[in-house]
């Protein structure tokens, strides 16, 4: 058997092992290279996800002294939102089937708020401002709202009450008339069915009947609060709204004489269901079931209460607040005269000036077609009603007085106030008048606490509960 031939050791030179170990460190650091690779990704992926579940949702769309208001907490809002005027649709829809009432515009308003996610988030993010607003303006004034009133607010809100029903209050509206000047009654002839004690103001007015404000040269007979409303005057010189009555139908029953007697056996009376009780537990059953779908849309059961408990701080906060709202307006009675250009208008100025009857120059030159030809009259009017330069002319004006000519998006109007007076306000007014200044109040608050607002949300304003198809 031949013998093999002896492997010799390999000799590698300096050079040679300099190659190699070149060789061993850049395969080292491709392998290190491509492991630092794969764990940056994967931490980028692990990062985004952790960013998009964990930390988006808990970053502050608007923080509101130092308090954030956090995204996902928006977001729930903001469906709740869209499922409260979806469920406003289909309740419209059901009046319009079954009651013949046509609700076709504020179906088409909710369903234009539906389809507008950015307006709607801005909607909701001011809601919940106000909410926070109102916490930490309660817990500053002492304000709480107990659990016991959550739960009877809780209750109330879905018409549980197991201590009977709330018998409701009514407050009466006082109709209080007001004092012409002499000014006044130099300028107008009234002829009511008051007295001139009455109309001074030296006597209580009868309640009944309303007067007739007759007109003279100076004044036509049917006042115009605005050109959208017309009507007879009231006591105040306010317009009152002309009612169409519809007569009721009459019913004639007519005597049929026969000579056979036909007896028609009695009918079979069917017993009206009887109402199942609103316990406790069916209270409890349909509470769960709302707090469920809340759930579903993002909010804890805890976020629903504090919704709850925000409603009666607002109220505490509302009376409190309002508390010293004026009861009275400042109303003028004015008529004025609408002419296109200045220089028509100072010439009838000057015309009324020289004494000339104003109701005769209205009839004659004014183009406020829904006046001119009652003396120009605009009756009875708040600040609000018309527009800025003219009420701002208006209400300075002494009782008498021809303005300058005061220059309107309408044109050029001669104004001539009739009287001014302090008026009671209605109910329906009154409750606004409060609205008004506690919604004032809101905002000033806003400047004491600093709100800060976030863009973050306005790519991510959620779409669902989808908008259901409206018929055009």
């Amino acid at each position: 058997m031949a013998n093999q031939p002896e492997k010799k050791p390999v000799l590698h030179t300096r050079k040679h092992q300099a190659r190699l170990e070149r060789e061993r460190v850049q395969t080292r650091i491709i392998l290190f290279s491509f492991i630092g690779i794969l764990v940056i990704a994967l931490g980028l992926v692990v990062y985004g996800y952790v960013d998009e579940h964990y930390l988006q949702p808990r970053r502050p769309v608007a923080i509101v002294g130092g308090t954030g208001i956090s995204l996902s907490y928006w977001q729930a809002r903001v469906r709740m939102e869209r499922t409260r005027l979806i469920n406003n649709v289909s309740l419209y829809e059901q009046y319009a089937q079954y009651f013949g009432m046509d609700l076709t515009s504020q179906i088409q308003q909710i369903d234009s708020q539906l389809n507008d996610p950015t307006t709607l988030g801005e909607t909701v993010l001011n809601q919940l401002i106000d909410e926070e607003l109102i916490r930490q303006e309660a817990a500053k004034r002492g304000i709480t709202a107990s659990s016991k009133e959550v739960e009877d607010q809780i209750q109330a809100s879905y018409q549980y009450y197991p201590n009977g029903s709330p018998t409701p209050t009514i407050t009466p509206t006082a109709v209080s008339s007001p004092t012409y000047s002499a000014e006044t009654l130099k300028l107008v002839t009234l002829t009511p069915t008051l007295s001139a004690a009455e109309l001074t103001g030296t006597a209580a007015p009868s309640a009944t009947p309303s007067p007739t404000i007759a007109a003279t040269a100076t004044r036509a007979a049917a006042a115009t609060a605005s050109p959208a409303v017309t009507g007879s005057p009231n006591a105040t010189g306010s317009p009152e709204p002309t009612a169409t009555q519809t007569p009721a139908a009459t019913a004639t029953t007519a005597a049929t004489a026969t000579t056979e007697v036909t007896t028609t056996p009695a009918a079979t009376s069917t017993p009206l269901p009887t109402a199942t009780p609103y316990t406790l537990q069916g209270f409890q059953t349909v509470y769960k079931n709302g707090v469920d779908k809340l759930v579903a849309l993002g909010m804890t059961e805890a976020e629903v209460r504090e919704l709850y408990a925000n409603e009666i701080l607002r109220q505490k906060l509302f009376d409190i607040i309002t508390a010293n709202t004026p009861s009275t307006q400042e109303e003028i009675w004015a008529r004025h005269i609408l002419v296109a250009d200045e220089a028509t208008a100072k010439a009838v100025r000057q015309r009324l000036v020289n004494g000339e009857d104003f109701a005769k120059v209205a009839a004659e030159v004014s183009t406020d077609t829904s006046n001119k030809d009652k003396g120009g009259d605009l009756g009875w009017f708040a600040k609000g009603a018309m527009v800025a330069e003219f009420e701002q002319a208006a209400f300075s004006q002494k009782v008498g007085e021809i303005s300058q000519p005061v220059k309107t998006t309408y044109g050029y109007h001669i104004i001539q106030v009739l009287a001014h007076a302090n008026i009671p306000m209605d109910a329906t007014a009154y409750d606004q008048a409060k609205q008004d200044a506690f919604n004032d109040w809101l905002k000033k608050l806003r400047d004491q606490y600093k709100v800060v607002i976030f863009n973050n949300w306005q790519n991510v304003v959620p779409t669902d509960p989808a908008a259901p198809a409206v018929p055009q």
